[in-house]
């Protein structure tokens, strides 16, 4: 079967695997030069200041959980070892001015996520014990809730104390569904609650990218297919036998662009209909700011919270040393306990030629208008200040910066939004991405599970 695939970034590269292993004829389409889609390697990132950054940043900063259990599958298929890829800690929350920390220990579930929650350090033990039945009661509930319901309206309906949501859920909520907890989606936060502190132990693990996005697994993914790179897509077309693809016949397509790109491609065809509904999901920010430093400087985990403050402008909520992830920085764990199999990870040692670390803003919308300078300033001096009250060493000065905006990074998982499945009116047809009805929120394990699924789709057709 001769199949197309547009769009190279983890749902389309998952969707075209799953075909050449099934023995199709593959061809990807792809307007940019680098695989990976939102989730990507930037060879040459702009950057402001006098010191560039010594390799490519990625577009956006992500993480992985040990439960994506699909994406991690489709690394091995490939070749690519996720031992070797990713640094992977046991679950540690733990806020850069040293107000909060939940820290899972090696314990069976659900213990190891009992005792993280009753240890918490900056929740009372009022809020402790909520945390913990706000969790019991879901399980119970067999991890659903009334539908219409925000994740700020399951908070009050389970009793959550103001530090609880402030400290532990809302952060998780922004950093899973990018949207505020007013306008979240319950349903969508209780799936991600089932597969993480409700999973097994092991899928509470962080999975910290050692390396660029594309290198994780889109490069080796998108070297056994026929790359069409640089090539936008102005139509795709369903046909008699087949689909188009600005006039050139495959006998199936998947289409893995974001839902405004895929509106656009089918708005002048028989799938029309289809665009309108593509072109009305809501959409939210991303933003990272990644910054080189003059000289050496360690953050105590290579993943840290950030206490934001929007009303001076301090809209961080997450920082990452990105030079312990690299490995330049190689020692000993914080508190003088050895790394585990010589794990690169931050500790009591200084990397060469300064450091650089990451600072991420979910559900970015203050900062997508804002003066981009202006919002540089105030990351770095919430950075600052909460590294001073933590009594770390002060932050150096700062060499470059670079601020990305991904305007529309995620949908809006608002609550009864309606998102398509794979399948279309046309069965040799299907959509694939992060926005389709994965019964996730926009993250990588949904997108790679999407592009499973529409591949799954193409290959009931009869072959030709």
């Amino acid at each position: 079967m001769r199949t197309a695939v547009v769009g190279a970034g983890w749902a389309g590269l998952a969707a075209a695997t799953a075909m050449r292993e099934a023995g199709c004829d593959v061809t990807v389409y792809e307007s940019g030069h680098t695989p990976g889609g939102r989730a990507r390697r930037v060879p040459h990132p702009p950057h402001d200041g006098a010191a560039a950054f010594d390799g490519p940043l990625d577009n956006g900063q992500h993480i992985l959980l040990g439960a994506y259990a699909d994406t991690l599958a489709l690394m091995r298929r490939l070749g690519r070892d996720p031992d070797d890829l990713f640094l992977r800690l046991p679950l540690c929350l733990a806020s850069l001015d040293g107000s909060f920390r939940l820290a899972a220990p090696r314990l069976p579930a659900p213990w190891h996520a009992a005792v993280a929650l009753l240890r918490a350090r900056g929740l009372s033990w009022s809020d402790r014990l909520a945390s913990l039945r706000l969790m019991r009661a879901l399980r119970a509930a067999g991890w659903r809730v009334p539908p219409g319901e925000t994740v700020g309206g399951l908070m009050q309906r389970h009793g959550q104390p103001r530090g609880a949501v402030r400290l532990l859920w809302e952060p998780l909520c922004l950093a899973a569904l990018n949207t505020p907890v007013a306008q979240a989606c319950a349903q969508l936060y209780a799936h991600v609650l089932r597969d993480s502190l409700g999973g097994p132990r092991a899928a509470t693990d962080l999975l910290l990218p050692r390396v660029d996005l594309s290198a994780l697994w889109p490069d080796a993914a998108a070297d056994r297919c026929r790359m069409r790179y640089g090539h936008s897509v102005r139509a795709v077309t369903p046909a008699a036998g087949g689909i188009d693809i600005d006039g050139e016949r495959y006998d199936a397509t998947v289409v893995a662009v974001p839902p405004h790109s895929a509106a656009r491609l089918f708005a002048g065809g028989p799938a029309r209909e289809l665009a309108v509904g593509l072109d009305a999901l809501p959409h939210a920010p991303i933003a990272t700011l990644n910054l080189k430093l003059h000289a050496p400087w360690r953050l105590p985990h290579p993943m840290m919270m950030l206490a934001d403050a929007p009303a001076r402008g301090h809209h961080g909520q997450w920082i990452f040393d990105r030079t312990a992830l690299s490995g330049r920085a190689r020692g000993e764990l914080h508190g003088g306990m050895p790394a585990p199999g010589g794990a690169d990870i931050p500790g009591d040692v200084h990397a060469p030629g300064g450091a650089d670390i990451t600072i991420v803003v979910s559900a970015a919308m203050a900062l997508a208008g804002q003066d981009r300078q202006a919002a540089t300033e105030a990351l770095v001096a919430q950075v600052r200040e909460q590294a001073e009250r933590a009594g770390l060493p002060p932050m150096p000065a700062v060499a470059g910066s670079a601020l990305l905006i991904d305007r529309r990074a995620t949908f809006l998982a608002n609550p009864g939004l309606r998102r398509p499945g794979q399948r279309t009116p046309w069965p040799r047809l299907a959509l694939a991405g992060d926005w389709t009805d994965t019964g996730y929120p926009g993250v990588l394990e949904g997108a790679i599970r999407s592009g499973q699924a529409a591949a799954a789709v193409i290959l009931e057709q009869p072959r030709r």
